[in-house]
């Protein structure tokens, strides 16, 4: 099907299928963050009580279609949801479902978690063991921003709930199960936080947790849970207390936070003797031996596991890292343990808290479990030495965390220069970034599209990754770059295909395939940059001669395309969605979906997997059945209507006319 295939390297293909020797490796999927948690509490949950905000919508919302779609837990219960009119009132009625005795659930970000604080602390101080998941976004200070950060998260660290972050969306999906053993298991509730956007909404490979392993890992909700308004079994519960009794009451909760660490552990571990997914409070990367550690949370750490090897591997600097996953309880001990040994470490946090002078809130708790290290308190084994601290703001509302930004850090402590610092942007604090590897494992195929919001791209781009996952059987990661104002505004969306983990969560600088769904790029900004040699284009364009197509085409912009060898595509992905859609609001939403397949054409895995159009095409159609099954049979067949088109459709600027200029 690929005749006019791309070429590129290819990688090996990993070698270990062997059968694995866990008894629940997951079921292989497709899916964003938000969609593994779905998956997990739909499954588990009984209720759930929401007002969705970004970037947590898409949670909220999957859980309440599933109620509206009558589809009951793995024990038949009919799940419950309930949107309130905010996320205070969502929490309280959290609250009462848990009071009651049911396993309840909630999704929220950035604000909506700051104005449920003052639930939170009843929630705990009441032992009432639920799971919020969080998508991870940054407060309104100066301005409004929908995307990700941590001080949302920090901002509500002291409510007396464990905390857990996740990198990516496999991560998203385990850690939202073992937050609810954990949670039962002492009988304190948990967040389970991962990256607005970032995960939230990066559709990545993924292995979903099976239902027979849930139901055992997790239990029965009227197994598990307390009704604590049984009035054959009445006892105390949020009364108002004086001087003679309060402290009291709060002083003996301790009990139930010393049982927190042993169950999480126990759970780490019951996970992984059936899934073969491996867990811990910390998870250090080459730090054994390592002189420089970088240690930070979320989706960045995965991007800095690969600059790692890269630091290691090409320039013979000891590097390691340390990826916090639970910030509560907070593993002084583990940390110090990964830590000590080392020159000299750097902590950096997607925050900035100008007003704490010893830095943000994972620097100063990891300042502070030192601090007990070197006097031997507080459990911490005594030493005799602490590594130079550096701290740093980096990725504050979904900014980019390059490979070039780690190592900037790195360089940063070799030289001992900055104590504080910031990456990704123009400021005095800022690092400089000298080098900017590709660190894309070998073999991968990258995508960049420029398009507007409203169009049916980045939908487009989920669809083209579950193909490449699910039909090609790769591993992918696919995610959008667009503000709170999306709709008719410039939207970029990026995608990786590869044989292994891809490992790097930031804007893809090196891309083999542009697609401009938006031609207006090409006067607007630079689309073409990253572009690697003999890599394509797909362009908009309602012209048939190649000539005129052309002479469109900027002149600084037909340099690069002569320079780097690049083939020029284009058909009128406008026209073909206007001729096919059989309701009229969907004109506009599938031009996206024509992409589709140019990229088939385009690309070499329907070749490599010695897969006929009809494979393909059946492929695609279970696709879109995904994404557009709800909307009728009738749109997923224009669907693919349209995607056949784009296929069939897409014409090549010729070589001659590049180079001279006419045919």
């Amino acid at each position: 099907m690929a005749t006019d295939a791309l070429d590129r390297t290819t990688g090996t293909p990993d070698e270990e299928h062997h059968e694995s020797k866990f008894q629940y490796p997951g079921i292989p999927t497709t899916c964003d963050g938000a969609e593994a948690v779905v998956w997990v509490e739909t499954k588990i949950s009984q209720g759930s009580g929401a007002f969705p905000i970004t970037s947590s919508t898409t949670m909220g919302s999957g859980f309440n279609a599933a109620m509206m779609n009558g589809t009951p837990n793995m024990w038949g219960d009919q799940l419950v949801f309930v949107e309130p009119e905010s996320e205070h009132s969502a929490a309280t009625f959290c609250e009462g479902f848990a009071v009651a005795g049911g396993r309840v659930t909630n999704f929220t970000s950035g604000q909506g978690l700051v104005l449920m604080k003052e639930v939170l602390y009843t929630i705990s101080g009441k032992r009432l063991p639920v799971v919020f998941n969080i998508g991870a976004r940054a407060l309104t200070s100066h301005s409004l921003n929908v995307h990700a950060g941590h001080d949302d998260v920090m901002s509500v660290a002291d409510c007396g709930w464990g905390i857990l972050f996740g990198r990516n969306a496999q991560e998203a999906g385990d850690l939202c199960l073992i937050s609810r053993r954990a949670a039962e298991a002492s009988v304190t509730p948990f967040l389970n936080v991962q990256d607005g956007f970032l995960t939230t909404h990066t559709v990545e490979s993924v292995r979903l947790p099976e239902e027979e392993f849930m139901k055992e890992f997790i239990g029965k909700p009227e197994d598990k849970l307390m009704n604590l308004m049984d009035t054959d079994n009445p006892l105390m519960s949020g009364v108002v207390q004086n001087q003679d009794s309060y402290m009291k009451g709060k002083l003996a909760q301790r009990w139930y936070y010393d049982q927190v660490e042993p169950a999480l552990e126990e759970a780490f571990e019951e996970f992984y003797r059936n899934t073969g997914r491996k867990y811990d409070f910390v998870d250090g990367y080459r730090c054994e031996d390592a002189e420089y550690i970088l240690v930070g949370i979320g989706s960045y750490m995965e991007t800095a596991q690969i600059t790692i090897d890269y630091l290691r591997d090409e320039k013979g600097i000891k590097a390691g890292c340390l990826n916090i996953y639970c910030f509560r309880p907070f593993p002084s001990r583990q940390i110090v343990e990964a830590l000590e040994h080392c020159k000299a470490f750097t902590v950096i946090e997607r925050m900035d808290d100008p007003l704490s002078t010893t830095g943000n809130h994972l620097t100063r708790e990891i300042k502070a479990a030192f601090c007990d290290a070197m006097t031997g308190q507080n459990g911490v084994e005594k030493i005799d030495r602490i590594p130079k601290i550096y701290h740093g703001a980096a990725g504050l509302g979904s900014r980019d965390v390059r490979p070039g930004d780690i190592i900037a850090i790195f360089d940063n402590m070799q030289t001992d220069a900055q104590d504080f610092f910031s990456v990704g942007i123009k400021h005095s604090t800022s690092l400089e970034i000298k080098e900017d590897p590709d660190l894309r494992p070998p073999g991968a195929f990258s995508m960049r599209g420029h398009s507007v919001g409203g169009f049916g791209s980045v939908t487009t781009n989920k669809v083209i990754a579950t193909i490449g996952g699910q039909v090609f059987g790769k591993d992918v990661q696919a995610y959008p770059k667009y503000g709170s104002e999306k709709k008719g505004l410039p939207t970029t969306y990026y995608l990786t295909i590869a044989d292994s983990h891809i490992f790097s969560h930031s804007e893809l600088a090196y891309v083999d395939l542009v697609v401009l769904n938006d031609s207006n790029a090409l006067i607007s900004g630079n689309p073409l940059t990253g572009m690697v040699d003999g890599g394509a284009i797909v362009m908009q364009s309602p012209y048939s001669d190649p000539a005129d197509v052309w002479k469109r085409v900027p002149p600084h912009h037909q340099r690069t395309i002569r320079e780097k060898q690049l083939r020029l595509n284009f058909l009128d992905m406008v026209s073909i969605a206007r001729d096919v859609a059989s309701v009229a609001d969907l004109e506009m939403r599938m031009q996206g979906i024509v992409l589709l397949g140019a990229f088939l054409k385009l690309t070499p895995f329907s070749q490599d997997a010695a897969m006929s159009d009809d494979e393909v095409y059946a492929g695609v159609e279970k696709a879109l059945r995904k994404y557009f099954g709800k909307r009728g049979e009738q749109v997923v067949q224009d669907n693919l209507t349209c995607v056949k088109r784009g296929y069939s459709e897409m014409n090549e600027v010729p070589r001659d006319i590049i180079n001279n200029g006419h045919p």
